[in-house]
Formats: C-alpha cells, structure tokens, sequence
C-alpha cells in the first residue's frame, strides 16, 4: 500500500542508522501540518542554542554546563511542562513544542538533547518507566535531568521516589531503567504516547498515521504489523 508523502519523509529520514533526531522528530505530527517548514524549525533549534552557547561555555564541569542549558531554556525562553492538557497530542510534536514552548517529558528531553548537541554537551535520554528522562556527562559520571520539571537535577533517592510514582510501590531502580535509549527507542516512544492518546479519542485515522510510523521504526516488529494490519481493515470498512 503506497504511503503518504509525510509518511515517505519520515521512512526516508529514519532509514539511515544514525538519522538526524530533530528531523525526525520535528516530522511527528506532519499528518496535521503537511506544509510547515521544518528547515525554520531546525534554525530555531540552532537559535536556542546560539543563547545558550555563552553560560554553557562560561560554566564550570558538567553540572555547570547541564544547568545552562536548563537555565536557557526553562528560565529565559520559558519551557515548561503541559500540566493542565498533558494529552494533547500536540505536546509530542517538536514543532508545536517549539511554537507554543510546552510539552510532555520526552518532547521537551528531545529538545534538551537537540540543545545539548549543538553546544557539545553529552546528553543521553532515557526511557525512565512513565516519565522520559536526560542524562548528562558529568565528568566520570551522569547527571539525571527531568526537563518536565524546569531541568530540575535528580539524584538516587529522586529516581526511586519517581519510580515508585510511576510504578508500584515497592520498585526497586535497577541500572537497565536508566541506561541511554537510542534514537529509534526515543521515537517509538514518542509515537507510541500517540497511540495511546489517539486510541483513548476513538481517532482511527490518526492511529493509523501513527501505527505506519511505527512500522517505519520497527518493521520486523510482528505485533506492530498485526495492529496495523487489523487497523487498515477497520479504516477501509468505514470509507
């Protein structure tokens, strides 16, 4: 079955192993802004991190540099967490995330690791059960940012807490819960919060645009390919 434009885009920009993240995230979404120039948005990435360039180049060891970023983006360009409409789906895409400067974790930890990229910071994400996180090079070590909550600095007794929160009670933060997730892991995420969001709303069509991405990411994935399958049917019994 022939793909949408936007849908060729994203299998084009993600077919190489090390595809730019920003291009590809900036493309989640495309289903409702077919037209928007993705080029500007990439030139807006490239301006927040123009600002945040000097206090990151001031600043002293990780830590210090980790916190630049967060002040550049958190305290003077005002990003923020959607706590009042966290599942509107517009906070999973990059481009609303940029235009309306507020977003879920994983949206606003892509653009931390966007930032942090572009300035030569070594920043990671991580895919923290139920709130999506950043780790930051620090010296010999990581530093655990939470970009939903202003850049705030999390600590181990933070991350059991956060787990525990997002889990069960009685969790216990194992080394796999905070290792590095790879690019293909941090888009999958992102479109499968869609899937959940879009599901909730009865949106089949738009389930749909997300479950094509999906294949695009993980092809060999037989459960993905079944719902997709399933879903094709559904939408071309109501046309």
């Amino acid at each position: 079955m022939p793909g949408s434009p936007e849908l060729e885009r994203f299998a084009e920009v993600v077919a190489r192993e090390d595809f730019p993240l920003d291009h590809a995230a900036l493309l989640i979404g495309a289903w409702d802004y077919p037209e928007r120039d993705l080029a500007g948005y990439r030139d807006r990435l490239d301006a927040i991190a123009t600002c945040a360039e000097p206090e990151v180049a001031r600043a002293t060891g990780g830590i210090g540099r980790a916190r630049a970023i967060s002040d550049c983006l958190f305290d003077r360009l005002g990003f923020h967490g959607n706590t009042g409409d966290y599942y509107d789906p517009r906070n999973s895409f990059l481009c609303d995330v940029l235009d309306r400067r507020t977003g879920i974790p994983i949206s606003l930890s892509v653009l931390y690791l966007e930032v942090s990229r572009r300035v030569g910071v070594l920043s990671q994400g991580v895919n923290f059960p139920g709130h999506f996180l950043v780790r930051v090079a620090i010296e010999d070590a990581w530093l655990f940012v939470d970009p939903f909550s202003g850049g705030r600095a999390l600590g181990p007794t933070d991350l059991e807490a956060l787990l525990r929160q997002t889990t069960t009670p009685d969790a216990v933060l194992d080394p796999s819960l905070i290792a590095a997730a790879t690019k293909r892991q941090i888009l999958s995420r992102m479109l499968i919060n869609l899937a959940g969001i879009y599901g909730r709303n009865g949106d089949l069509l738009r389930s749909l645009d997300v479950l094509e991405r999906l294949a695009v990411l993980e092809p060999t994935n037989p459960r993905i390919s079944r719902d997709l399958a399933q879903l094709r049917q559904r939408v071309d019994s109501l046309n």
